[in-house]
């Protein structure tokens, strides 16, 4: 298959700057990257970004750029015998100083990590994760609280500079204060984040004592954060730059706030739906009556119908929660528990005894599920 045009591939004009390609090529890598292109793309995105990386490689070296207008691909095959760019050995790096620091800082942005305008390395600060533990009444409608972090202060001691009251911080000698050194291998050039100075650019022969050199304090400090009416379990807050400082001016990480709900004495939840057991005695359930339900928003009452069976569920629309997402609340769902009298004195027992022998003169009229039990057990031992 033909090589497609590299200014085409890049998106630019023929007449483009050395800036206006190395944009180009930053954005196009940052697509295509493999570690961002996963599944079924991803052999495609990784030709894509093949295709970029070589395009740029070639314009962004003048005498390739120049070969390849004079005379399109061949002017910068080796293969093709014309010389006039290509890799060779006699070339140097030079050539690929443009395409290392675009490359550099392309990983930078897909990693966390960037470039200050003097050349230093900066990264951006860790996000911090922080338990909140609500009660489900609180997740249902919202609260507003304050909550204590670490946090970082400048050290009163050095002003924030580092350095021991009387020195003063010094330029790191090993890469001139740009905190990046270039390692030569051949033809190729690598930039690498400077080892005696950790990126920073700078050295501290005296460290402060009060801050061993940091510059900062970790210190707590409060924040106010509010609860959303109807967050659920797990769900989390973002405190947009309340995380951990970033390292030589670069941006501080995040807080994030995740979200735990406290077991309920009563109620379960399910979504935006609520689930509840009602114990209901005997008479009440065999009788039929009015019995009276908690909800999140108070009382409710519901109707038992003479012959309530163990188990039977109850619907009350409306009486669960209204979720972050949801237009209405939920239902509450009340699961009933008939309940066996304990404890009975000698006259309830006689009570029971008259009231069973009656059930059983009465026949099948008073158990309607007995048969149909007694039918099943029966066939299985055919």
């Amino acid at each position: 298959m033909a090589k497609r045009d590299y200014y085409e591939v890049l998106g630019v004009a023929r007449n483009a700057t050395d800036d206006d390609l190395k944009k180009a090529y930053r954005k196009l890598a940052m697509k295509y990257h493999p570690d961002r292109n996963q599944g079924d793309g991803a052999k495609k995105a990784e030709e894509q970004f093949k295709e970029a990386k070589e395009a740029y490689e070639m314009l962004s070296d003048p005498q390739k750029r120049a070969a390849y207008d004079r005379f399109g691909h061949a002017g910068v095959d080796p293969s093709s015998g014309m010389g006039a760019g290509g890799f060779r050995p006699g070339q140097g790096p030079e050539g690929f100083g443009g395409f290392a620091e675009a490359f550099g800082d392309i990983f930078g942005d897909i990693f966390g990590g960037g470039r200050r305008p003097g050349g230093q390395q900066v990264y951006r600060g860790a996000d911090l994760s922080y338990a909140m533990e609500i009660t489900l009444e609180e997740a249902a409608h919202g609260k507003e609280t304050e909550i204590r972090i670490p946090s970082w202060e400048e050290c009163d001691t050095c002003g924030g500079t580092g350095a021991k009251a009387g020195t003063s911080v010094k330029v790191c000698t090993h890469c001139n204060g740009s905190g990046t050194v270039h390692m030569r291998q051949g033809f190729f050039s690598i930039q690498q984040t400077c080892p005696h100075c950790q990126g920073s650019g700078k050295v501290i022969p005296e460290p402060c004592p009060a801050c061993n050199g940091q510059g900062k304090l970790k210190k707590n400090k409060t924040l106010e954060v509010k609860i959303p009416a109807g967050i659920n379990e797990g769900m989390r807050i973002r405190s947009s730059g309340n995380g951990e400082p970033g390292s030589n001016g670069g941006p501080p990480g995040d807080l994030y706030i995740e979200i735990r709900i406290k077991q309920h004495e009563i109620f379960e939840r399910d979504g935006d739906d609520l689930h509840c057991t009602v114990p209901v005695g005997l008479t009440t359930a065999s009788l039929g009556g009015t019995i009276e339900v908690p909800t999140l928003g108070g009382k409710a009452e519901i109707e038992i119908p003479e012959g309530t069976q163990h188990g039977k569920t109850f619907r009350l629309r409306g009486k669960g929660i209204k979720g972050l997402r949801s237009s209405y609340p939920g239902d509450l769902y009340c699961h009933v528990a008939v309940e066996t009298p304990v404890r009975l004195t000698e006259h309830q027992r006689k009570l029971m005894r008259e009231l069973d022998e009656s059930f059983r003169k009465g026949g099948e009229r008073h158990s309607p599920n007995a048969r149909s039990w007694t039918d099943r057990v029966k066939a299985m031992f055919k």
